[in-house]
């Protein structure tokens, strides 16, 4: 069961954490810039991912074609949900050539603005909620093209909403952070370094995570009604192998502020990890039911596997494999399944 933290566990939780090192490299930019050399691309039917992805390729000589990479990230049509790590993965094993991806956390403005200045395509991945359209949050990735620091906006490439979509700083810097401020940058093997360069602490993966820690739990400390700020930790946590901490900062960020939106585990998988770490399989369970019932999440396949890992913990090992089992028939490509259910099977 979760609960809410009170008194010296929740002020132990915000205290923890040394301060972060500097984010990335200074470095004085133009007051506007935008990318040329990149071709916008209208998403298919639940293709953003896809699409986002193939426009930032299309930087690199890429063919303006989404359905290679929805071939490989998405098999079945229906998948509400490609994660970074899979667009990450597609780039780095299964492209010919020379074109790499890396996919980082915390991120800041200026830093958006350094990376497409010096000529890196970088995609973010955000929150998405539209007035007037009856949608509800989701997530939603964005190809940044450029900015202007007079109008305070960002030009981006929006698969759904058309080329030079403008969006404010403001609106960037509050939808972002619904997914720890993500972001995947795009570039040339031979500049790898240049790239390492401009990110400066955040080269590393496990500083950058403890960096993105830092920032979410600033903005906990600044708001502990915040769900997304306490969600982020738990994020980070969990890469840094904390997992009770990260436990306790997901049952916070499931309880305060009205709560998290009820499309957050289509797209963001940390709680599942976290309570399989400390061996909390029935909450892992329910969460998965949660998502099998809300309309959608019947095809993430991520909720199948995740229940699958509770049902083997828990000994009820033909579930498990029929999990398993579901997860790869939804995406054959899906490698944790395939391991999963090779372990289940050996069993």
């Amino acid at each position: 069961m979760h609960f809410v933290l009170r008194g010296a566990a929740l002020l132990g939780l915000l205290i923890m954490i040394a301060p972060a090192f500097a984010q990335e490299t200074t470095q004085t930019l133009p007051s506007s810039f935008q990318l040329s050399g990149v071709t916008h691309i209208w998403q298919g039917w639940n293709n953003c991912g896809p699409a986002t992805l193939t426009m930032g390729l299309t930087y690199f000589g890429a063919a303006a074609d989404q359905y290679p990479a929805a071939g490989w990230l998405k098999p079945n049509g229906e998948d509400k949900n490609v994660s970074p790590w899979q667009m990450a993965d597609y780039v780095n094993t299964q492209l010919p050539g020379t074109t790499q991806a890396l996919v980082r956390r915390g991120g800041s403005l200026e830093l958006l603005k350094t990376l497409v200045y010096n000529q890196f395509p970088v995609i973010i991945e955000q929150g998405y909620d539209p007035p007037g359209e009856n949608l509800g949050w989701m997530g939603h990735y964005l190809l940044i093209k450029g900015y202007d620091d007079a109008r305070q906006v960002f030009i981006t490439y929006d698969s759904y909403k058309g080329p030079d979509r403008e969006y404010s700083y403001d609106h960037i810097n509050e939808y972002w952070r619904h997914f720890n401020r993500l972001y995947i940058v795009l570039y040339d093997a031979a500049r790898e370094g240049d790239l390492m360069a401009l990110l400066g602490a955040d080269a590393d993966e496990r500083q950058n995570y403890t960096n993105a820690l830092e920032q979410a739990r600033q903005e906990a400390v600044a708001n502990p009604q915040d769900p997304f700020a306490w969600f982020n930790m738990g994020t980070n946590f969990t890469a840094l192998g904390m997992f009770n901490e990260a436990s306790v900062a997901y049952d916070q960020a499931r309880n305060v502020g009205g709560g998290l939106p009820w499309r957050m585990l289509w797209y963001q998988f940390g709680p599942f990890e976290a309570y399989y770490a400390v061996g909390r399989y029935d909450d892992m369970i329910a969460l998965a039911n949660a998502n099998l019932n809300d309309g959608g999440g019947q095809y993430v396949e991520e909720t199948f596997y995740y229940a699958g890992l509770a049902r083997a913990a828990l000994g009820e090992t033909d579930r498990a494999i029929e999990n398993f089992n579901q997860a790869l028939f939804f995406n054959p490509n899906f490698t944790p399944a395939a391991q999963a259910l090779a372990q289940a099977q050996a069993a």
